[in-house]
């Protein structure tokens, strides 16, 4: 299942600014938004309570204390204004009062709350242009919460807001007291409730939220403005760092970073200078020791190779006079003919391989039939009998057959020796390369050492039932198959035994620089 890749360095600074000015600019806003319409509120209601307890006071003393229609009427006009409608009650009779037409209330500036809405409220057209521009609609007894009334007929002096013909009202409950000079205050019965238009309230309310969503996305823009310039002084360090390292794993050992200011990134431009500084130095130690230790094998190679010759020419022979020779001289003057061509064996593949390591090693190309060069190669060494072959007819190319017979002769003597028959060879191509592929049926090769058969003085001892050789014929030949632009495989097979593959291009590179 593939990762879900994750945002980059830039829209996470990006987003991390935004949010937290977001949160910083919404808790500032939000906190002034409900301290002021809070205190609005408080101050008003407070305001529209004292005005209406003091006109209250002035109608003391009440000319009857059971009031009818027409006292409740003029109880109800004492604490009606232009700003709000009034009714008296007592018991069941109830006088409203509206203010005089004509007059207009000015805006106000205090907030409400979400008020409570009145279930039995009367149905109606809006009216917010008469608690705006004209005179509040009649207070009726059903539009007062129960609750309310409950309160007030207690003796208490409350208030509520509710949501009256779709505009939002403060309606104020007071009860009148019969006060006795002997005896405790109590309740007359009558009680008196106003209703005062909360919408200019509700407006500026609306204005103080534009307001802050206004100061919000300000201050979002403001934010993202900051990060860009943020994003800008830290990501062109990292880019620059990023390149620098792409460089320096490219083989640039020289790849520096200018080091600015003092701060953590001029720090790690600094630990990267160091560091890639003591890589370059290391790794040119490293290429001298390499090129000393291919220089010595080379030159040692080249000078062994003069008495080798002449060790060669002596065991011959030794080779031709072993038998005539009594024992144990015999078997003396095999051993030493033997060992003498290990050796010279041994030479001419650290020649080689000093060759291919200077890049002096060349292809002599020939167009040959491929089917044809592999049956020559078993035919030399004997191996006819010994190996299945299925060779696809007609399949020619043009390669170097010296160095592709090498190739070929190392793989097939590596099975016959290591592996167990039967070994097989087949043939296969297509119209732009060749497959030439060597299997045996023996345990094959461990999985430990798959990764290290074509490792220079490699012995894969542990995997096969024994193991000769100087360790470098496997190198050599998949040195010859990339020089050819090819390359050489290994693989266990299912049911048993190691292939070996050869791929090679119908067409290698041609010495003087192009492809034929």
């Amino acid at each position: 299942m593939k990762s879900r890749p994750s945002p980059g360095l830039r829209a996470r600074l990006l987003f991390a600014f935004a949010l937290l000015c977001v949160v910083t600019a919404a808790a500032v806003a939000g906190g002034m938004y409900l301290l002021a319409r809070n205190a609005i509120l408080v101050r008003t209601q407070d305001a529209a309570v004292e005005a209406m307890k003091s006109r209250l006071e002035a109608l003391y003393p009440l000319r009857s204390p059971a009031p009818g229609p027409d006292e409740l009427g003029e109880i109800a006009g004492a604490v009606t204004d232009r700003y709000s409608s009034a009714i008296a009650v007592y018991h069941e009779t109830y006088a409203p009062v509206r203010p005089p037409p004509g007059d207009r209330r000015p805006g106000g500036n205090a907030p409400a709350l979400d008020p409570g809405v009145v279930p039995d409220a009367p149905a109606g057209p809006p009216q917010r242009d008469r608690t705006l521009g004209g005179n509040p609609p009649a207070l009726t007894p059903g539009v007062i919460p129960e609750g309310l009334r409950w309160a007030v007929a207690g003796g208490d002096i409350a208030w509520q807001r509710v949501v009256w013909q779709d505009a939002p009202f403060l309606i104020i409950g007071m009860p009148l007291l019969i006060v006795d000079q002997d005896r405790p205050a109590r309740v007359s019965g009558i009680e008196v409730y106003t209703a005062r238009s909360l919408l200019p309230e509700q407006l500026s309310v609306d204005e103080l939220a534009a307001r802050a969503w206004r100061i919000g996305g300000a201050a979002l823009a403001f934010a993202v403005v900051l990060a860009l310039l943020a994003t800008r002084g830290v990501l062109g360090p990292v880019r620059e760092l990023g390149r620098a390292a792409r460089l320096l794993g490219e083989g640039e050992l020289r790849t520096r970073i200018a080091v600015r200011g003092s701060d953590e990134l001029a720090e790690v431009a600094r630990t990267f200078n160091t560091t890639a500084a003591e890589l370059e130095r290391h790794v040119e130690q490293l290429r001298e020791m390499e090129a000393d230790a291919r220089r010595f094998v080379a030159d040692v190679s080249h000078e062994l190779r003069t008495p080798l010759a002449a060790l060669a020419a002596v065991a011959d022979v030794l080779d031709e006079e072993a038998a005539r020779l009594p024992e144990p001289a015999g078997r003396a003057a095999r051993l030493v003919s033997q060992e003498t061509l290990s050796l010279t064996g041994l030479v001419n593949d650290l020649i080689e391989i000093s060759r291919f390591d200077s890049g002096v090693a060349a292809l002599a190309l020939n167009e040959v039939d491929v089917a044809e060069l592999v049956r020559a190669t078993l035919r030399v060494r004997g191996w006819p009998e010994l190996v299945q072959t299925e060779l696809a007819a007609e399949v020619t190319a043009r390669l170097d057959p010296r160095r592709v017979d090498v190739i070929l002769a190392n793989l097939v003597g590596n099975a016959l020796r290591h592996g167990e028959p039967p070994v097989s060879v087949r043939l296969r191509a297509d119209p732009h390369r060749i497959a030439v592929e060597v299997r045996d049926h023996g345990p094959g090769l461990d999985e430990a050492v798959l990764p290290h058969v074509f490792d220079r003085f490699y012995k894969a001892s542990a995997a096969r039932a024994r193991s000769e050789g100087s360790g470098l014929g496997l190198a050599i030949a998949r040195e010859n198959a990339r020089l050819h632009g090819g390359d050489l495989t290994v693989t266990n097979a299912p049911d048993g035994g190691a292939i070996f593959t050869l791929r090679l291009p119908r067409r290698a590179h041609d010495p003087d620089g192009g492809p034929e």
